[in-house]
């Protein structure tokens, strides 16, 4: 060929075949590990050995870390239903009678043991209480006792008045009344405090048939001129619950939906982990960006998830206008935000010294801890509960209780207390990020150096 035809070839290609705008790529091959899905669980190969290592003790670690918390935490809910009660829940009697009825009442009650340790009786004079038993509601409202009992006023002349026909007769229930607050507790109420007075009061008042039949025997009364009624029940009672838990699906609100709060932030504790991880946050924006981005973000959402729970409650007719009218429902909703933020950063605080390899301890600690001191009352539990009266769960339950029923109204107190865990969580957080990112930037910055 000649010089030519070679460079008219030359050029024809190159035409056909324009060269790169860029430089050309080198092709790089990279180790993969390939998936064999060959291999059995007792295999004795190197590579599945070594894997079968692993796995047995990350499960042999799991467990015994699973088992302590048996031991260590459930133990804390096994214990509050221990011997319940293990305190005696206190007891007011107030004699307004002052005459048979009152002192036989009084002394019969007094001197009782077999209920003792359930309800542990005071005797209060009828002086403290100068408008009668008017005075006395107000103190079981005001959750000075657990439960009162009263003997009326004018109970013995009332029925001297209609054993001797010198008056009408009046009902024989009208001379003791009892008082208590079922939603204050319902499971104390219907189970300790109900039961023990209604069995305590049948013993005293058939005790005091028995001693009135003696006497009208003794004096030779006519037995034919005297009201049966009178003869089988000279005096009765009545248990008035003042506040009655009257709406089943309060149970919901006041129990076991507070588990749900907890589980809800758990949730958004590790969804702000995905999200900051996913997005590259965590190691982009400086310790005092990330402290606030890790305090705002819940707190907001909490505002929004508290808003759709206060919403589905009001679905199912829970009546928050009862007591504090339309402002009811804001009431709740604010509460139910304060606590799931309260529960919600104590988690977020942990979650960044313990990780998401232990925080699952702390979380059945946080939700056992809560739970046991709002299903029975504090006072009728071991000393050691009282921790209780500063739980989350527990204020939440009582403001709950204060705006759905008309209990005894805390609600400052109970917001008070919500907002110090809040304070709480918003000091040790910012201190534990910037202990965990200073470590991390240490270790980063030796990387570099070995480099």
């Amino acid at each position: 060929m000649s010089a030519a035809e070679k460079n008219d070839s030359a050029a024809s290609t190159v035409a056909d075949h324009p060269p790169s705008l860029a430089p050309p790529v080198p092709h790089i091959t990279s180790a993969v590990v390939v998936p064999s899905y060959l291999d059995h669980f007792w295999d004795q190969g190197p590579e599945i050995a070594k894997a079968r290592k692993i796995y047995i003790n990350i499960l042999f670690q799991r467990t015994c870390l699973i088992v302590g918390a048996i031991f260590g935490i459930f133990s804390i809910y096994w214990g509050a239903l221990w011997q319940l009660p293990a305190r005696s829940l206190r007891g007011w009697v107030v004699d307004f009678d002052g005459d048979q009825v009152g002192q036989f009442v009084t002394l019969a009650l007094s001197t009782n043991t077999a209920f003792s340790h359930i309800i542990d009786w005071r005797i209060y004079p009828a002086s403290d209480f100068p408008n009668g038993p008017d005075d006395v509601i107000a103190a079981v409202l005001d959750e000075k006792c657990w439960v009162a009992i009263t003997i009326n006023p004018g109970a013995t002349k009332s029925l001297n008045d209609t054993l001797h026909g010198g008056g009408p007769e009046t009902p024989t229930s009208n001379a003791i009344s009892a008082y208590a607050l079922e939603a204050r507790n319902e499971n104390a109420f219907r189970t300790l405090l109900r039961p023990t007075v209604t069995t305590l009061l049948d013993e005293i008042t058939h005790g005091f048939a028995v001693k009135i039949m003696g006497d009208i025997v003794q004096n030779n009364t006519s037995i034919a001129a005297v009201s049966p009624n009178i003869l089988t029940r000279p005096i009765y009672f009545t248990v008035q619950n003042l506040r009655p838990f009257d709406v089943p699906v309060a149970t919901a609100v006041t129990f076991i939906g507070l588990i749900y709060l907890l589980i809800l932030s758990f949730i958004v504790v590790n969804s702000g982990i995905l999200a900051r991880g996913v997005s590259g946050m965590e190691r982009k924006l400086t310790t005092a960006s990330l402290i606030r981005i890790r305090i705002a973000s819940p707190i907001l959402i909490y505002f929004v998830l508290s808003l759709a729970y206060t919403v589905l409650t009001r679905a199912f007719k829970l009546p928050f206008d009862r007591h504090f009218g339309r402002a009811g429902f804001v009431l709740f909703w604010m509460l139910s935000w304060f606590g799931m933020t309260a529960a919600g950063l104590a988690l977020e605080s942990m979650m960044t010294l313990l990780t998401i390899k232990y925080i699952q301890v702390f979380l059945i600690l946080w939700i056992i801890g809560n739970v046991s001191v709002c299903l029975w009352p504090i006072d009728a539990l071991p000393v050691l509960y009282n921790y209780g009266h500063a739980a989350p769960f527990y204020q939440i339950s009582r403001g709950v209780r204060s705006i759905v029923f008309g209990t005894k109204n805390e609600l400052g107190m109970n917001f008070g207390i919500l907002a110090v865990w809040i304070g709480i969580s918003c000091i040790s957080l910012p201190v534990l990020q910037w202990y965990v990112r200073r470590g991390e930037v240490g270790r980063a910055r030796a990387g570099q150096r070995k480099a």
